[in-house]
């Protein structure tokens, strides 16, 4: 959703009608996760797409129809028939997709509203309902209990209920999937399907130490999704010129600014000090947070005199566990462009649980289903 925001709200603030097309499930391989979108708009215009080309062009007839009146619907496509030139995948997966329409004024405000949430990195969760005893393409817009009221409804008080606590604790989480209910919000009945996407804020990336390394790690978390931050308490190096692509440049002691800044289990900390002075205590502060990846830049010797300064300092080994250094992959790299990519590498295969093989060197599936949830 986030690569086509400006479009959608473009298109809303204007009041032209569009459908959208949102992949609800995936089975087996498949190019996009759920919550990839696509939209056809009263123009014919396409934005977004949910398989890389495969299926949008059978998708466009289908948000067509839908643009149309026909109501909304959920198409699946699995293995495309090569000989035969059906529609479908070429990976052999199968998706699912809702398509909707927003066309009234009053469903385009109500869209526009959510996707104004989403711009201002604001966390909301959107239910709607796939299939069973409630009305397909009904959906409920929820936030946290602190943060405002939902909108819209399900179709019942109690399902709408149900729905709220679990859309709320699978925001907390970051994770979108499908749950099931009884028509009045019953647990562990399977009469209502509810695909729920959640939008959390983009995770974050810090990157400690101001140096040519850093530039680089900071423009490829930007590209990756994250919000980045680059610390570092040298005035004559921590400067927006530098890293301009950062969302902000701190100067400030790197272990001071790391114990006042929000940290949770989405975050990646790169530590490219390799400086004792620094990042011994930023790495004792960092180990006490809940922070999904800690990686620190340094040789074999800087690495195993850092641990131990680390256990000198009361750091336990369960702690030292945690940490990825020397920090990256072996690719093979040697300039700050190529170290940044093998940093990348190891943050996505932490989050995935890849391998960091070559896939032609591997059988079984390409995509892994597992890992925690990340920038979407």
């Amino acid at each position: 959703m986030r690569d086509i925001l400006p479009d959608l709200r473009a298109r809303c603030a204007d009041g032209i009608p569009l459908a959208l097309a949102t992949v609800v499930a995936v089975h087996g391989s498949a190019p996009r996760d759920p919550g990839a979108v696509m939209a056809v708009d009263a123009a014919g215009t396409v934005v977004g797409s949910v398989s890389g080309g495969c299926v949008e062009g059978d998708l466009y007839e289908v948000a067509r129809e839908v643009l149309a009146g026909a109501g909304p619907r959920v198409v699946a496509y699995g293995i495309s028939d090569d000989e035969a030139f059906g529609v479908g995948l070429t990976c052999g997966g199968t998706i699912e997709v809702l398509v909707r329409r927003y066309a009234s004024a009053a469903e385009l405000a109500d869209l526009g509203a959510l996707l104004d949430l989403i711009a201002d990195d604001r966390p909301v969760a959107e239910a709607t309902v796939l299939s069973g005893a409630a009305e397909t393409g009904a959906r409920l817009v929820v936030r946290p209990s602190d943060a405002g009221p939902t909108t819209g409804t399900l179709g019942s008080d109690g399902l709408d209920a149900a729905v709220t606590d679990d859309a709320r604790g699978l925001l907390a989480q970051g994770h979108t999937t499908i749950q099931w209910y009884g028509a009045h919000g019953q647990r562990r009945m399977q009469e209502v399907a509810v695909f729920i996407r959640t939008y959390a804020p983009p995770p974050r990336m810090l990157v400690f130490g101001a140096i040519d390394h850093a530039a680089a790690t900071a423009r490829i978390g930007s590209f990756l999704g994250y919000r980045v931050t680059v610390c570092d308490a040298r005035p004559a190096f921590a400067t927006r010129e530098r890293f301009p692509t950062a969302d902000e440049v701190v100067r400030a002691w790197p272990h001071t600014y790391l114990e006042s800044t929000e940290v949770d289990a989405r975050t990646v900390i790169c530590v490219l000090t390799h400086d004792p002075k620094f990042d011994v205590p930023l790495l004792l502060a960092a180990l006490r947070t809940p922070a999904a990846y800690i990686g620190v830049m340094g040789s074999r010797r800087t690495h195993h005199d850092r641990l131990a300064r680390l256990r000198e300092a009361g750091a336990d080994e369960t702690a030292l566990a945690r940490l990825a250094s020397p920090v990256g992959l072996d690719l093979g790299a040697r300039t700050p462009e190529e170290t940044a990519v093998s940093i990348a590498a190891e943050v996505i295969q932490h989050r995935w649980g890849g391998t960091g093989r070559p896939l032609g060197k591997l059988t079984g599936a390409i995509h892994h289903p597992g890992g925690p949830a990340g920038p979407r």
